[in-house]
């Protein structure tokens, strides 16, 4: 190399983990940042900007971050200073970068807030990768979430005098080891119990039917998540139920709605159920408290004697064994 040529880190391969994101605190204001963000992005509201923004800076941004506030202080980390989802992300990579060891630089980005996916892909260019892939972990493909990462890693990938080659990992739920650590977490979460549950409950986050309408699969991979579970874990097809959670709005989402769903079951005699949410990679506001603490609620309240969550992988061993699988298996010419 030339003297005169500064000197630059190259020829690695980096990993870049992307999660949807949480806010820095459960205040009013830190929740209002998080959400103009998340909500300002056209794959999440596909309505006209000139309609939708006055809407969301208007009544929306005004009055949903109370709520939203209240409900992440119900699952906030005090001791840590940070939510679930914030430490199991940063966990997620400190493992993988672990268990890949030279093969890899890991890095973790969330899509709305801190860390942002900018951040993540100049720590690993700046680490001397020229290969960079990009893992978005949705187990099921959606334009409101893998495509929304992806779209914001190559905005600023597009900024990059010095850009590297870049490999997406576009879902992973039909993926055998996905399949495999789910029905063994699920077993093993279950087998923990004096009690078996009548029905197990897999809800997913819900998105609006028009999306799906205008050709998302979203829905169709969740609803394959149900099948290829059910079929390896050998449980009676009956005892597995799918529902889809989150709805926000007065217009139509993919259903049948879990909040619905459960009142379903409570009526039709099921006194034991068990919920878990195979769309989330780790646990967060939707699972910890939408799903064990107002689900629950509604349940028991209707009837039900006994509930029980199921957690997401999150940061054990099978999961982060499960995702270092999916990796080397997508990105095998790069590893």
């Amino acid at each position: 190399m030339s003297p005169e040529h500064p000197p630059v880190q190259h020829g690695k391969t980096g990993l870049l983990l992307i999660s949807l994101g949480t806010p820095d605190a459960p205040t009013y204001r830190s929740v209002r940042k998080f959400l103009a963000e998340f909500l300002s992005d056209p794959r999440v509201i596909e309505a006209p900007r000139l309609l939708w923004l006055p809407i969301l800076y208007g009544p929306i941004l005004t009055f949903r971050p109370a709520k939203s506030a209240k409900a992440y202080a119900k699952i906030w980390d005090y001791e840590r200073g940070e939510s679930p989802l914030r430490t199991f992300a940063r966990s997620q990579s400190e493992k993988l970068d672990e268990a890949f060891g030279d093969d890899l630089s890991v890095a973790w980005a969330f899509r709305y807030g801190s860390p942002s996916i900018e951040t993540g892909l100049h720590q690993l260019q700046a680490a001397g990768c020229e290969r960079i892939i990009l893992f978005a972990l949705y187990p099921q493909y959606s334009a409101t979430t893998t495509a929304s990462s992806f779209d914001k890693a190559f905005e600023c990938l597009g900024k990059m005098r010095w850009q590297p080659a870049v490999h997406t990992v576009a879902r992973y739920c039909d993926d055998p080891s996905y399949v495999s650590a789910l029905v063994g977490s699920a077993k093993a979460s279950l087998g923990a119990l004096d009690w078996q549950p009548d029905k197990i409950l897999m809800s997913y986050h819900s998105i609006p039917q028009s999306y799906f309408d205008k050709g998302d699969p979203y829905p169709c991979l969740c609803r394959k998540t149900s099948r290829l579970f059910q079929e390896a874990s050998g449980y009676d097809p009956d005892k597995i139920v799918t529902s889809f959670q989150s709805r926000v709005g007065p217009s139509q989402w993919v259903s049948p709605y879990t909040d619905k769903m459960v009142e379903q079951l409570a009526a039709s005699g099921v006194k034991k159920l068990a919920v878990m949410a195979p769309a989330f990679s780790a646990d967060c506001l939707e699972t910890l408290e939408e799903i064990n603490i107002e689900l629950r609620a509604q349940f028991t309240g209707a009837g039900g004697t006994h509930f029980h969550y199921i957690p997401c992988l999150n940061d054990s061993a099978v999961g982060i064994e499960m995702l270092e699988k999916v990796v080397r298996r997508d990105a095998a010419g790069w590893i």
